[in-house]
């Protein structure tokens, strides 16, 4: 390895990097760039990175591309997706396909410097585990359980409801979790859709992304006066909506069975 840094952005729009880097210097971020994803896969031969965060649509080789790239090499930076075209189908699919975490064009500041922060700090809990298989840097969601993405978990109840909820590792991406703001009974969410937002001691706010559409039946009150639930067991007492899913049978085949997490 020639150098390590902590974020490589992977845009075809210079004026956009510009304002990524320009982003990631307000946290002393170390950054590289790339134009292409041809000209990244080169950098990575020879650099090290802690996140990547990479466009869809660029010339050559797409964001899709480069996450089934990466994959192939058995790369295991984590990737942020970013694209102008921000239809909810391209955030599920990023998603689906192993990126962790999906942002639209236009940003703000506020949401490029949460994605950063959790994507640097996904890595550093992802590379525990790899330096020492035993540790114990997060809990995995249940193996009956599914998964958009790293953030949202989903299981069925026995009443043709779904609990929804955020994952063990997506909470300690999250540093200092001091409040939950939480959809209202009787709304409608669509499947990468915010459903929540955290905020952190430094006030940087996270936005979490439903794993499916249908309607809010019910929320966990408690975590509104305890937060402390969703750090504690986010998997059972910390779950956050009870929901009545509407396109079931089509977005139950675009998540991922957490039984693949213990394989």
């Amino acid at each position: 390895m020639n150098n390590d840094f902590d974020i490589l952005i992977i845009d075809d729009e210079q004026v956009v990097i510009d304002s990524i880097i320009k982003i990631g210097q307000i946290n002393n971020y170390k950054m590289d760039s790339a134009l292409d994803a041809q000209i990244a896969l080169k950098k990575i031969d020879i650099n090290r990175y802690s996140l990547i965060i990479c466009d869809i649509m660029m010339p050559g080789i797409s964001g899709f591309q480069f996450i089934t790239e990466m994959q192939n090499r058995n790369n295991k930076t984590p990737i942020v997706i970013t694209t102008g075209y921000s239809t909810l189908d391209n955030a599920v699919k990023s998603l689906y396909q192993g990126a962790i975490d999906y942002i639209p064009k236009p940003f703000t500041i506020d949401e490029m410097i949460s994605v950063m922060k959790r994507g640097i700090n996904y890595y550093k809990l992802i590379s525990k585990i790899e330096s020492d298989p035993n540790s114990v840097a997060f809990v995995p969601c249940p193996p009956k359980y599914f998964r958009l993405g790293y953030s949202c978990w989903v299981n069925s109840g026995f009443d043709g409801s779904y609990l929804l909820g955020a994952t063990d590792i997506y909470i300690k991406t999250i540093e200092d979790l001091k409040e939950i703001e939480l959809m209202d009974i009787g709304e409608t969410v669509h499947q990468a859709s915010v459903i929540a937002r955290f905020k952190s001691s430094d006030n940087t706010t996270h936005q979490l992304f439903s794993a499916l559409s249908g309607r809010i039946i019910d929320r966990n009150e408690k975590l509104l006066k305890n937060i402390s639930l969703l750090e504690k067991d986010p998997y059972f007492n910390g779950w956050m909506y009870r929901l009545i899913p509407s396109e079931l049978d089509y977005e139950m085949r675009i998540l991922t069975s957490c039984s693949s997490d213990r394989t």
